[in-house]
């Protein structure tokens, strides 16, 4: 299951990653992503975590994201790297304690794949920046449950939205709660003149079939 934030919510984050070019569209000149798939858009909500007012808006919807979808929640999970300082940052707020989930484990010392200290059995919440298909989130949450916790949720504050990813969380039975989608950014870069009404059927395709969008 993935909900999305409120309108107000998800057209106020939309907003501001295109502000700031944490979105950047290009239709006539695609980006390529380490997949291969030529996209319109790039998308690194890291640079939110410079601009000290955007950082507090987003967290602030995070953590109450949290408080609202997730009960009982005992610690808080950035998945590595780009949802590490965004958990840390929702942790702070809710004061719960805070771990990460490495892609794999570290090859040396003690090898582990989380970081910090969570007590089997408890209720975690992930936080992540960005979901696409969201392979690497729910390996992340795997490895939670596989060290004894409970993977109640996860939060993002941006989604491509593909069928593929709602298949994923689905089958996982994790829920996802985003505070933007693809389609309250595409309204927003409308609007707000970062892209032409003529881009607008090209980038509505590539989310249909991102794989084999020219």
């Amino acid at each position: 299951m993935i909900k999305t934030a409120s309108k107000i919510i998800a057209e106020k984050v939309a907003s501001n990653l295109l502000k700031i070019e944490a979105i950047k569209l290009k239709p006539s000149d695609p980006f390529t992503w380490s997949s291969g798939w030529k996209s319109p858009i790039y998308c690194d909500n890291r640079l939110s975590l410079s601009y000290p007012k955007i950082r507090t808006e987003i967290k602030e919807f995070l953590a109450a994201s949290i408080q609202s979808e997730f009960n009982g929640v005992d610690a808080i999970a950035g998945v590595a790297t780009a949802g590490i300082p965004q958990g840390a940052l929702v942790a702070d707020i809710l004061d719960l304690p805070f771990i990460y989930v490495r892609s794999k484990p570290k090859g040396h010392g003690m090898e582990n794949m989380i970081e910090g200290h969570v007590d089997k059995g408890a209720k975690v919440v992930l936080v992540e920046d960005l979901v696409s298909t969201g392979g690497s989130s729910l390996k992340a949450a795997e490895a939670l449950i596989a060290a004894g916790c409970e993977a109640i949720g996860m939060v993002a504050i941006f989604t491509y939205g593909f069928d593929v990813a709602l298949e994923n969380y689905k089958k996982a039975g994790i829920p996802l709660f985003c505070l933007c989608d693809y389609g309250t950014m595409l309204e927003a870069a409308s609007k707000e003149g970062y892209v032409k009404e003529s881009d607008i059927v090209a980038l509505k395709s590539w989310r249909v079939d991102p794989a084999n969008w020219k």
